[in-house]
């Protein structure tokens, strides 16, 4: 067998591209939304999904250029120097642990659902140890895990929209914009949380065939895909559901629909399961990902006491690991509004893209005809985004 014959298509690149964008972290927009945007947050989710693609595709084609381990680090580099492509690269790193620490949160808020009588905070920090502790001997999900897992965090985003189909009112889309058209645009800070990962499917020019022309439209189809399914999930619960129900962000989404749906507990109780384990299957993911990341980085680093760090035991995939989730469990325990869990992780994931998108600027045949259009564009949605995420930390902070 070739190995041209091993390489995949389009079709799997698109489930690849999806895989790695659905997330838990939709499940918490609902809530934020509804107090902050009202339901013109369905206006911000296109904006989104439009700079998602652009962004893509920009990260794609420098892809295709630097097929090169260590992504935003080899990326950025090109035209920012060493130093620099270590701080994008780190940056992403730090965006993912914060990211992982909100989800280890809402772990623990959504277990206590079965456990009562355990504060939240050390049911998400009992998940956080015993994910770290899997990881640690190796234990990482299977394809078939993987499966499960996609299976697990469609389920209950198909299950919530046809539930909440049943029930539309027009007129919970009065008022539309009851916080102002400004707060459309900032809640992007906020919806893009569930679509980081995307960067992942811009990196399989290695592994697709006929990669130019079909790793592009697996894109294309992967972010368009995953951005209906979340539009339609967003839009029926502001359709069904008053939005005065969500006026704590803590509370999880099936206890606020259970008020609503009183008739129909063992299909809530059987949606509050799946997203319960589309949690922990995430942050399983991320964290041997994410060490994983981490330990490739620290070869780049210029630093002889780095150096010698790494040819020690504490150097290790499971050092990396008990690092990661060290780092995981201080956003866990230090950070506790929402909101800068949100915008600290668009602000440091978001530089990375950015620092990234950049380098195609500097490719002389990318401003050959129009060809850098795509790339201006991505370059200024992320920025808009970006700037929310640096206001919304501001006013977090203030």
């Amino acid at each position: 067998m070739t190995q041209e014959s091993q390489k995949i298509g389009v079709s799997t690149a698109t489930i690849i591209g999806m895989n790695a964008m659905i997330g838990s972290g939709i499940f918490i927009v609902p809530a934020t939304l509804a107090s902050f945007v009202g339901p013109a947050g369905i206006l911000a989710f296109i904006f989104v999904i439009f700079s998602v693609l652009f962004m893509a595709l920009s990260l794609a084609k420098v892809a295709s250029y630097f097929p090169q381990e260590g992504s935003f680090y080899a990326y950025t580099k090109q035209w920012a120097g060493h130093s620099v492509g270590l701080f994008a690269s780190c940056s992403y790193i730090v965006g993912l642990v914060i990211a992982m620490g909100l989800l280890c949160q809402m772990a623990g808020i959504y277990l206590h659902h079965f456990f009562p009588s355990i504060p939240a905070y050390y049911l998400g920090l009992a998940t956080l140890i015993a994910l770290v502790i899997l990881n640690m001997f190796g234990v990482v999900l299977s394809q078939l895990g993987q499966q499960i897992l996609i299976c697990t965090t469609v389920f209950p985003l198909l299950a919530t929209t046809a539930l909440c189909l049943t029930k539309v009112n027009f007129a919970h889309l009065t008022p539309f914009a009851p916080y102002g058209f400004s707060n459309v645009l900032k809640a992007t800070r906020k919806i893009i949380f569930g679509f980081f990962g995307f960067e992942c499917a811009a990196s399989l020019f290695t592994i697709v065939k006929d990669p130019a022309r079909n790793v592009p439209q697996a894109l294309v189809y992967s972010i368009l895909l995953v951005g209906i399914i979340y539009t339609l999930f967003v839009s029926s619960i502001i359709l069904s559901t008053p939005l005065s129900l969500f006026s704590d962000p803590n509370i999880p989404i099936s206890e606020t629909l259970r008020q609503v749906f009183p008739n129909n507990d063992w299909l809530i109780t059987l949606i509050h399961i799946s997203i319960l384990s589309a949690i922990i299957g995430t942050i399983h993911s991320m964290i041997w990902s994410s060490s994983s990341l981490f330990l490739s980085q620290l070869k780049e680093f210029r630093s002889s006491i780095i150096h010698k760090l790494l040819h020690t035991p504490v150097a290790t995939p499971r050092g990396a690991v008990l690092f990661i989730g060290l780092c995981i469990f201080t956003t866990f325990s230090l950070l506790h509004n929402i909101d800068l869990f949100f915008n600290l992780t668009a602000i440091f994931i978001v530089f990375a893209y950015i620092t990234s998108m950049i380098t195609l600027l500097t490719v002389k045949e990318e401003w050959q005809r129009t060809y850098n259009i795509p790339t201006f564009i991505g370059i200024v949605t992320a920025l808009v985004i970006f700037a929310f995420a640096v206001e919304g930390l501001l006013e977090a902070l203030s």
